[in-house]
């Protein structure tokens, strides 16, 4: 936890009106940390609108308050995400979009491969892309965003139960930042 960046609230996921979002676990609570971790980076003044895809409860968009748009295949999660902001004070825009794709499919990856391939031409040069993945992902032969001029890494990752839990972080190579 970076000192004076509270957990932020959400208490209200999973339950009442959110009970089919995602509830905050140990995923959650790794990419938080990441974030948490480049902070610094992802609060550059004036620096732009960031999205947030596949948004759950919002809680870890809101731990940096980087995000100022976010959407979910799952329209109360957008809801729960705007909740979560409002409770919070932070500002966000949020739009559920309906759809019946799931993060399940080859590899547990139908959602995400549906994303990477827009990834190059959305992200700035400063820009930032994290990615959530189990081993059963794949996530070394996710050389998409190679193809795109996109460098990753590793920047966390844990054992939760059987999962092997990772966070990717992707940036513009260098000779890419023009």
């Amino acid at each position: 936890m970076i000192p004076g960046v509270p957990t932020p609230l959400y208490s209200h996921a999973g339950r009442g009106d959110f009970r089919d979002v995602y509830e905050p676990a140990e995923d959650s609570f790794l990419l938080m940390d990441a974030l948490e971790q480049d902070a610094q980076p992802l609060r550059v003044p004036g620096g732009g609108i960031g999205l947030w895809s596949g948004v759950s409860s919002g809680m870890e968009d809101l731990t940096v308050s980087c995000a100022s748009r976010c959407t979910d295949v799952n329209p109360a999660a957008a809801r729960c995400t705007a909740e979560t902001a409002s409770r919070n004070r932070v500002p966000l825009q949020s739009a559920g979009r309906a759809s019946r794709a799931w993060a399940g499919g080859l590899r547990g990856r139908e959602v995400t491969d549906r994303l990477l391939p827009l990834v190059g031409r959305l992200l700035s040069a400063a820009g930032l892309f994290y990615l959530v993945t189990i081993a059963e992902n794949r996530p070394d032969d996710i050389q998409i965003l190679g193809q795109q001029g996109l460098t990753g890494e590793p920047c966390l990752t844990t054992r939760a139960g059987n999962e092997r839990l990772s966070i990717l972080r992707f940036h513009r190579s260098p000779e890419n930042t023009t």
